[in-house]
């Protein structure tokens, strides 16, 4: 019977996805005309701004760079041999030179500096470029704190040090800065698709918290789980982490937060009256989302959800504002969290915040708001003096423990949302969650 049961929640008809997913040839054709913006718009500006005039990438075919894995054009899915990139900056002249020492042009815009029958040397023709252009700064992938910044693996960075001449030693430093920059900047064209991508996560997730996918009494948070791995292959996308959902409920209570990402029970069905929430994000034409939203099953004669988990969820976005209102440009992330938490717990709530950038990967770059394990912040270079930047991108996640009567324990609000920063100041990009899901969604017809 329950084998039955679950061939039928498989095949039950999907909500329609409102947004328009491209077949990858279109989504090709994106990706490479987004980097040849971000390339040549984009990039002189981040170069000026880091006061660096030659930025240097190295990578091996399957062990790239993850900055350099974000410049392939959209038929590379790897480096190939030995992938070097250099980019020149002239500022005098308003010119930004993109050249590959490799046998093979780069897409569009990184033309291909190396003729291995004429120097059969690949690391002497790349010196003789550097040579030829004379920077005051070179600019390479390593960095203590910023480890998507961190690429550049030492055995490259052994040959080329061993082959750059003794004159431009010391003018080589960390291109940390820059290499931030470049994940966490967002162009325009980027915001608009990022919109896209939210919508369709939040109407996967509507549609796994629904009657069409959950039997109360019957359906499992596992079988909930795959349901949404599925639906995002059957879309044509992918996610960038396994989907979470978990349950409270009155027979429990409340436990740490490791208990989001391990030590949940497999198989637990959900039941009527329980508290649902998910942790679900999606890769698309090379962005990454990441959710957390709620809902809450009714019980026979419920309509809607009981006033005290509709106030729980109120606290959890006056969190969120808290938050949201502190993250001013120039602010270190240690600073928005101190003042964001000193005023939520001012007023009276019980709060723990641990917002991350958000784009280019699931976890990006750029300054970090919080740890759930980290409330007095992060004692490293983003945490402590990596600005908030304009045009960047952040998952506002964090959590309200809120106690509840009814239930004789605390239950913890768990919410997560994509946001823009920007020069206008902060925006969720799809909106957020301010009402429970209801499962089933009542109908007004039946006077349910």
């Amino acid at each position: 019977m329950r084998k039955t049961i679950k061939l039928v929640l498989l095949f039950l008809p999907f909500i329609a996805i409102s947004q328009q997913i491209l077949p990858e040839v279109e989504r090709a054709m994106v990706v490479d005309e987004i980097l040849e913006e971000r390339f040549n718009v984009l990039l002189p500006q981040l170069m000026d701004d880091a006061e660096l005039d030659m930025w240097v990438l190295i990578s091996r075919e399957y062990n790239e760079d993850p900055v350099l894995r974000t410049m392939l054009p959209a038929k590379w899915l790897n480096a190939r041999r030995r992938t070097i990139l250099l980019f020149y900056r002239n500022k005098d002249k308003n010119t930004i030179e993109k050249l590959a020492v490799a046998r093979y042009n780069i897409g569009k815009s990184i033309i291909s500096a190396w003729d291995k029958e004429k120097e059969p040397n690949q690391w002497k023709r790349l010196m003789q470029l550097i040579t030829e252009r004379n920077p005051d700064k070179i600019g390479l992938n390593f960095s203590k704190d910023h480890n998507i910044a961190d690429g550049l693996d030492k055995t490259d960075y052994d040959e080329f040090m061993a082959n750059l001449p003794k004159k431009y030693h010391s003018k080589v430093v960390s291109a940390e800065q820059l290499a931030v920059r470049w994940i966490e900047t967002r162009t325009p064209r980027e915001m608009t698709i990022f919109n896209q991508l939210t919508d369709i996560t939040h109407d996967i997730i509507a549609e796994a918290f629904s009657e069409k996918v959950i039997t109360p009494g019957i359906t499992t948070t596992t079988e909930v789980e795959w349901w949404m791995r599925q639906k995002v292959t059957d879309l044509g996308l992918e996610t960038w982490f396994h989907p979470t959902v978990d349950v409270q409920r009155t027979s429990e209570e409340l436990v740490g937060h490791l208990y989001s990402f391990s030590g949940r029970p497999d198989d637990e069905v959900i039941q009527r009256g329980d508290l649902l929430h998910c942790d679900f994000g999606i890769t698309y034409l090379r962005l990454n989302t990441d959710c957390q939203e709620l809902a809450y099953v009714l019980k026979p004669e419920e309509t809607e959800a009981p006033s005290f988990l509709v106030n729980a969820l109120y606290d959890g976005n006056r969190v969120q504002d808290f938050l949201t209102q502190n993250m001013v440009e120039g602010r270190v992330g240690n600073d928005i969290l101190a003042k964001a938490l000193k005023q939520a717990k001012a007023a009276g709530l019980q709060p723990s915040i641990y917002t991350h950038p958000l784009g280019a990967y699931g976890h990006s770059a750029g300054t970090t708001i919080g740890m759930w394990d980290a409330q007095g912040g992060v004692m490293k270079d983003d945490g402590e003096n990596y600005p908030l930047n304009p045009n960047t991108a952040y998952a506002i996640e964090l959590n309200a423990t809120v106690n509840i009567p009814e239930w004789n324990r605390d239950i913890r609000i768990m919410l997560e949302e994509p946001g823009f920063f920007g020069e206008d100041g902060f925006r969720y990009i799809n909106g957020r969650q301010t009402e429970l899901m209801l499962i089933p969604r009542p109908k007004s017809h039946l006077g349910n």
